[in-house]
């Protein structure tokens, strides 16, 4: 099984039609080229939501090089319009979202807002931070969060996952004077 570092690819990713995309399949009548076109789609949601969520990506960019968008075994690379496509179908399913109009630069939702603030509470919970106060930082990148799952999290995500739990009552987000000191005190 070939592998990216040591994420381990799936056996279609050395399948060369994988990696060939065409819009004309899309309104195509032929039940066959339509399930196979689906099972496509899927097999690389699946993908770019298992390598982005063990590698820690929250972000792909288009105008970049991904390395899942690339097979040099077989000598094949996904054009720009499947990358798009199969962003677009992870954003259709709520899985990611557009960061820009032009989309270029797509937040990958490996985890559901909702399930982000689960996670959140969780922390708190076996952390015994229930009455504490912590900074935003603290959350994403300090020694209480290593190990975890908000270790390195985006901070957009983290934001709206917080804002959400302020929502249902069970934190409170306050502003510092920089974007490193905004704190948050929980009541779960």
């Amino acid at each position: 099984m070939q592998k990216l570092g040591d994420f381990k690819l799936p056996h279609f990713f050395n399948y060369p039609p994988y990696f060939t995309y065409s819009p004309r399949f899309f309104i195509s009548v032929l039940q066959p080229v339509r399930e196979t076109r689906e099972k496509q789609i899927q097999l690389w949601k699946e993908l770019i939501l298992d390598y982005c969520r063990t590698q820690k990506i929250f972000i792909v960019r288009l105008e970049e090089e991904f390395p899942l968008f690339s097979n040099s075994v077989i000598e094949r690379t996904l054009s720009h319009e499947a990358r798009e496509a199969f962003l677009s179908a992870l954003v259709a399913e709520g899985r990611a979202e557009w960061l820009d109009k032009g989309r270029r630069n797509c937040l990958i939702l490996w985890h559901r807002i909702q399930e982000w603030a689960d996670i959140i509470v969780n922390f708190v919970k076996d952390n015994g931070f229930e009455d504490s106060v912590m900074t935003v930082e603290e959350i994403r990148s300090g020694i209480e969060s290593r190990g975890t799952e908000l270790h390195g999290i985006d901070r957009t995500i983290l934001m709206r996952a917080l804002k959400l739990l302020e929502q249902k009552g069970k934190l409170a987000i306050f502003k510092g004077t920089s974007t490193d000191d905004e704190g948050v005190k929980f009541s779960v």
